[in-house]
């Protein structure tokens, strides 16, 4: 390996605070060649037989989503993922945050025609509009189309089967990609019913047929909770891929973005490349991957970083390696971490270190570290209250408590709080609005305070009873929301 003058600690802050600045926007902004990291662990969230794809808010859905649907991405997977069939995909939208009334149906209409028809007839439909059904076409309204498909039960299968037997002899697969299916419905049982017609409808085309296929990236406790509304939906369980995140996972995403940082930095990314060595060329020559070692090796991945972050959390390892203590300190109560809180910490670090500790020897502080893990939860607090506003309206009323906390404490604090009286306003207020972006999944049971505890676990907004049962919440949530620990990651000061 070719060795080279490690970055001074201002190089390394600035190179951070230029490749990270965007993450925090990461469903926003689509995915492109230098931002399409492959940790090996979503591979198999590829593989255009997986049907069902779990994750939880922020690692990687709507990432893998729109970059399935853009043909350059889906050829860099392809090669890099060493997935020939992704060459030979013909990719349409099922449902997404974009408002597309001529793919899918937005909440609004969706509201409507689950007064008029079954959840599988409205996917199916949509199904058909993506293979090109021509007396689809000239219906403007999906309450139309709708009516069209279940009067025409007939035409619509020979529809299914010559679009099928079309691309096996093309050797295509149709391929229809569900996500953001948080947004489909106010009412949860209603999102539910829905979700468990997107599922019937993908058990029936993975069996059905051999050319066509929907990929559908779901929130893990939203496809539990659509399992009741669908018995068979256990039989997709073998076609799911969750997308989890490592440790390693992480730190080789952070290092992806340093090595594939342009404009202004360009040069400190290419100085970091040679200072590691072993980086390759991808496949289009329009990002650099990085060495196995720092992908996937923890002791590697730790020698590097501590030349970012030093060896300790303060003045010796009582307190901790920032290697580890920075992912420990973002998992939520299941052991997820949302690369998202990743960066965002990591980022937010090297802004307040060159605010307040510029002579620092290394790019970060640990006082920056913690001030970086608070910025997260916030962050964290803000998703979780956008996708499940009640979670906000269930841990509010703990603020100023003490974790770990007894599980009868906190049903009287939420009696005392009438919680279950905000849950039925709140559910009220969404049900009356139009806008989609007000759409949002409620919990599966408001009026059971002991099983709304176990939604919130399923969330991993809180944790599994420890040895005494008592709850507890992790970090990333506990800190935004106002609660206190001894010992732990201080509340920002007011």
């Amino acid at each position: 390996m070719t060795v080279e003058v490690p970055l001074s600690a201002r190089e390394y802050r600035d190179l951070l605070s230029s490749a990270l600045e965007e993450a925090a926007y990461a469903d926003t902004r689509p995915p492109t060649a230098r931002t399409l990291f492959m940790p090996d662990s979503h591979r198999s969230a590829l593989y255009v037989d997986t049907t069902v794809v779990p994750g939880g808010r922020g690692v990687g859905k709507t990432f893998w989503y729109q970059s399935l649907l853009d043909d350059r991405l889906r050829e860099l997977a392809a090669t890099e993922y060493r997935i020939a069939r992704l060459r030979r995909l013909k990719v349409a939208r099922g449902y997404g945050l974009a408002l597309m009334s001529d793919r899918y149906p937005g909440p609004p209409v969706l509201r409507d025609l689950m007064t008029r028809t079954d959840p599988y007839t409205i996917w199916y439909t949509v199904l058909l509009t993506a293979l090109g059904q021509e007396e689809l076409r000239a219906l403007p309204a999906w309450r139309e189309k709708v009516a069209w498909v279940r009067d025409n039960p007939d035409s619509a299968q020979r529809t299914v089967e010559r679009a099928d037997g079309q691309a096996h002899e093309e050797n295509i697969v149709h391929l229809l990609l569900f996500d953001a299916l948080e947004h489909l419905h106010d009412e949860r049982e209603k999102a539910d019913q829905l979700v468990a017609g997107i599922l019937r409808l993908a058990l029936h085309m993975r069996f059905g047929t051999r050319n066509i296929r929907l990929k559908v990236f779901i929130r893990p406790d939203m496809f539990d909770s659509a399992k009741p509304h669908f018995p068979d939906a256990s039989k997709l369980s073998g076609y799911a891929a969750h997308l989890e995140w490592t440790r390693t996972d992480l730190y080789g995403l952070l290092f992806h973005f340093l090595g594939n940082e342009d404009g202004e930095y360009a040069e400190l990314s290419e100085r970091f490349r040679r200072t590691v060595g072993g980086w390759e060329a991808g496949a289009d020559q329009a990002r650099h991957v990085p060495p196995i070692l720092l992908r996937n090796d923890a002791k590697f991945q730790q020698l590097h970083f501590e030349q970012i972050a030093g060896p300790f959390m303060g003045s010796d390892h009582r307190k901790g390696r920032p290697y580890t203590w920075l992912p420990n300190h973002l998992m939520d109560g299941v052991g997820r971490i949302s690369p998202r809180s990743f960066l965002k910490a990591l980022w937010t670090a090297a802004e307040a270190t060159r605010a307040s500790h510029p002579a620092q020897d290394r790019a970060l502080h640990h006082e920056a570290i913690r001030k970086g893990v608070q910025e997260a939860s916030k962050s964290r607090v803000e998703e979780v209250s956008e996708d499940t506003p009640w979670v906000r309206l269930a841990i509010e009323p703990l603020a100023g408590c003490q974790v770990p906390i007894e599980e009868a404490k906190v049903i009287d604090i939420w009696q005392n709080a009438n919680l279950t009286v905000a849950l039925a306003k709140d559910a009220a207020r969404y049900a009356q609005a139009d806008e989609p972006a007000l759409v949002r999944t409620g919990p599966r049971h408001p009026d059971d305070l002991p099983r709304l505890i176990e939604e919130l676990k399923d969330l991993g907004v809180m944790t599994p009873p420890r040895s005494d049962g008592r709850l507890d919440l992790p970090d990333v949530y506990r800190i935004a929301f106002g609660l206190g620990r001894k010992g732990g990651v201080p509340r920002p000061a007011a």
